[in-house]
């Protein structure tokens, strides 16, 4: 049995990402969950049990529990769960036949892992610019960027809505291009009814414990209905060993097929997950009360240029906001006036991905990507997480309003 520290709980220790709570004081963090993760506890303290008492802490059976949950929360064939949303997207990109050098065109904005999993699958990102409002893959910049040697289109859906994937869906269809998801952000966004992930040929999902489904640590899912992906990534997560091995000792005298990696899931994150997606869409209708609130707040403010838009599509696509971003005037001015009131804030992101040095080989230059070096120099993104009380939200929004002059405290 585990037992709670009398003087602080273990959920306490374990689920404040960042410093104390907030009814500490006027600290206002970008993330924290440690009050959602003690009411969670009673749930989560018997799955933990479980896994310390059986003695297999990594690929065991709750692994094998949590993709069955989630496979059928999302509605995918397969649910391939492995240790990060990065590694997610690398297994994805081999699994799904990607040779070396073949070209996978990217957003020119998004984080590095959307770029840097295409170099180490072997191939080679190209970088799209971004539409101005979803800060996703523009679908005419896609199309201009294929080339002769290009294989994948891999948008990313970043922050509350899917990328146009009517769109993208065209133009990988024009080019005769495999349609991969960068969906790391996207858990419970959905095209047409189809969940983010698998309206291509596979997508992924990260567990960062700031995504709207998190863990407390590094995880990752591959989502896919093609039995060929879900077969090959779940090989490539263990060593390049096919047939089963999630809760299978003597796996280790398996014979590997391919060269893979150890991206094996652990089965402490995976109770976690399972008790979390119990509670992940009341997670998502709080995440939209505080989006609301923000936008009612915020309104009109002077400075702050844009609040997160939500287009309209031609069927049916249903926002989940991970996170809550803005661009304003004199951003970084803006978050040191934050910082300074005890109020923590996010920049997403502050370097284009064709400009970060990692590239650097590709030969970019500022200008080719305005729109995403637009939303570079301006967005920032305020907190927002379930746990978030709304006197602490109505607090940043006064301090925004009261640097740029338009009223609050």
């Amino acid at each position: 049995m585990l037992v709670p520290s009398p003087e602080r709980t273990a959920m306490e220790q374990a689920a404040t990402v960042s410093g104390s709570p907030t009814a500490q004081g006027a600290r206002v963090p970008f993330f924290s969950q440690a009050a959602g993760f003690a009411a969670l506890w009673p749930r989560v303290e018997p799955l933990l049990t479980e896994v310390l008492e059986r003695g297999k802490y990594s690929h065991g059976p709750l692994v094998g529990a949590f993709e069955q949950a989630l496979a059928r929360w999302t509605g995918a064939r397969h649910v391939v769960g492995v240790n990060s949303g990065t590694d997610a997207l690398v297994l994805l990109l081999r699994a799904a036949g990607l040779t070396p050098d073949a070209e996978v065109v990217v957003p020119a904005f998004s984080f590095v892992a959307s770029a840097s999993s295409v170099v180490l699958a072997g191939g080679r990102p190209v970088f799209a610019d971004v539409d101005p409002l979803t800060y996703a893959m523009d679908p005419d910049a896609t199309a201009a960027a294929v080339t002769r040697r290009t294989r994948v289109l891999m948008p990313a859906h970043l922050f509350c809505q899917t990328a146009d994937l009517g769109a993208l869906t065209e133009v990988a269809e024009r080019y005769a291009l495999t349609l991969l998801e960068d969906s790391a952000e996207a858990i419970g966004m959905r095209w047409d009814g189809v969940h983010a992930g698998l309206v291509g040929s596979g997508g992924v999902l990260s567990f960062f414990p700031t995504k709207t489904l998190g863990a407390l640590g590094d995880a990752g899912a591959i989502l896919t209905d093609d039995d060929r992906i879900a077969e090959t990534a779940a090989a490539l997560r263990h060593h390049g060993r096919f047939g089963r091995t999630v809760d299978d000792f003597p796996a280790i005298n398996t014979e590997s097929a391919v060269p893979g990696l150890n991206s094996k899931m652990d089965d402490f994150q995976a109770a976690i997950l399972l008790a979390k997606l119990g509670t992940l869409e009341a997670d998502i209708a709080r995440r939209a009360e505080l989006a609301l609130r923000y936008t009612e707040r915020l309104a009109g403010c002077p400075g702050v240029r844009r609040l997160p838009t939500v287009v309209r599509r031609d069927v049916p696509s249903n926002p989940v906001f991970y996170v809550y971003l803005v661009e304003v005037d004199h951003r970084d001015a803006l978050v040191r006036h934050l910082g300074a009131h005890g109020v923590e804030t996010e920049v997403y992101y502050p370097t284009p991905l064709p400009l970060q040095p990692c590239f650097a080989d590709f030969g970019h230059r500022r200008g080719e990507f305005p729109r995403a070096e637009h939303a570079c120099a301006h967005a920032v993104a305020l907190p927002l997480y379930p746990d978030l009380p709304d006197d602490d939200l109505d607090r940043v929004c006064d301090l925004v309003r009261a640097f740029y002059g338009g009223g609050g405290a």
